[in-house]
């Protein structure tokens, strides 16, 4: 239970983190913020300074930024909608960028006391398989694997499982860069005698240890958080190709769920904690590629008609009005909450079939 608590701070955080990249974007740039909330549902406390009303809500899960004009059409003329194009567009990406720094910064915090780093190497052929001859050579360390970098840990073994027969490597081989084109590793099944069924390339990874100063460990984690951002796309992709269901994906019921459940496994409070913040940096990561999606009701979609009106504006000196807008981006909302209730009907179907 202690960890399910936790987990539902840690994610009411990190939403109340994207809102006041919001906030802080909007009064940097002289936009009027109505109010400021942190958690959601009735207020606790309440305080005015200045032009803006700050809130602490009863449910901690997240916040809200309120601009003024932000979803209508005011006369004040520091609204969110008479502000220049290009502090829109900062204001409504700063949320996904705080959501990113969130994650790079736990990252760095966490990677802080590490000593170094492992990495993949090329462990060598697998007897009988025919791929002595490959090209790679024990020892080699992976740069890139079909076209993919090698940023963390994991990343080469990862897209060797996803790639086909034929594939490209990068290595660094005796401190030198070296290209690898066209290299023939297919999969080959085999059944023993036994009845043990094996489905292997011929090859075998190893790992080498790096030791790591402070501006690798920052480096380690840049890496990290971007490795979370391929990895959204990643699966984004197979979303869309069919390889995962909705059944597959996960809303706040499941992610607690999953936090929760990591925190309770781990051997010690500290490797609870360790485990925690790394999930707690890919769900921050996570928020920050979402909600740049080019769909109506997340910041993505509003930038995109930024992007429109301004091309439009410049054709034909016409721009969408502002209801027209609202009425695309309240459809999006509503098939958005429509998703969130399927998998979230879905998470709790999940933990009450266990």
């Amino acid at each position: 239970m202690l960890y399910i608590i936790i987990a539902v701070l840690i994610f009411g955080v990190l939403v109340a983190t994207h809102e006041l990249g919001h906030f802080a974007s909007a009064k940097l740039l002289g936009v009027k913020v109505n109010e400021f909330a942190v958690g959601m549902g009735p207020a606790l406390f309440q305080w005015e300074r200045g032009e803006t009303l700050y809130s602490l809500r009863i449910l901690p899960i997240g916040g809200f930024c309120a601009m003024e004009g932000e979803d209508d059409d005011s006369p004040d003329p520091r609204a969110f909608g008479r502000a220049a194009g290009w502090k829109q567009a900062v204001i409504l990406c700063a949320g996904a960028a705080m959501n990113f720094l969130t994650g790079l910064i736990v990252m760095a915090l966490l990677y802080a006391p590490a000593e170094g780093f492992a990495a993949e190497v090329y462990g060598g052929p697998v007897e009988g398989y025919g791929t002595e001859d490959c090209g790679l050579l024990r020892g080699d360390r992976f740069l890139e694997v079909d076209g993919h970098k090698v940023l963390v840990y994991g990343n080469a073994r990862f897209y060797l499982n996803r790639a086909g027969d034929v594939l490209d490597f990068v290595v660094e081989r005796d401190g030198q860069r070296l290209e690898l084109e066209d290299v023939r590793l297919p999969y080959q099944e085999r059944t023993d005698e036994a009845g043990n069924y094996t489905r292997l390339r011929g090859m075998t990874m190893g790992a080498i240890w790096e030791p790591a100063g402070l501006m690798d460990k920052l480096r380690y984690a840049w890496d990290t958080c971007m490795d979370f951002v391929r990895t959204v796309w990643i699966s984004l992709g197979d979303l869309v190709s069919g390889a995962v269901g909705l059944r597959d994906l996960s809303g706040p019921v499941g992610i607690v769920d999953i936090m929760g459940e990591v925190g309770s496994r781990a051997p010690t409070l500290l490797d609870a904690m360790w485990d925690l913040g790394y999930l707690a940096a890919l769900i921050a990561v996570n928020l920050a590629v979402m909600n740049l999606l080019p769909l109506p009701a997340l910041d993505g979609g509003r930038v995109f008609f930024l992007a429109l009106n301004a091309i439009l504006y410049k054709l034909f000196k016409k721009r969408i009005e502002p209801r027209y807008e609202g009425y695309v981006h309240l459809a999006g909302l509503a098939a958005l909450m429509c998703l969130m209730l399927i998998v979230t009907l879905s998470d709790v179907g999940k933990l009450f079939g266990r």
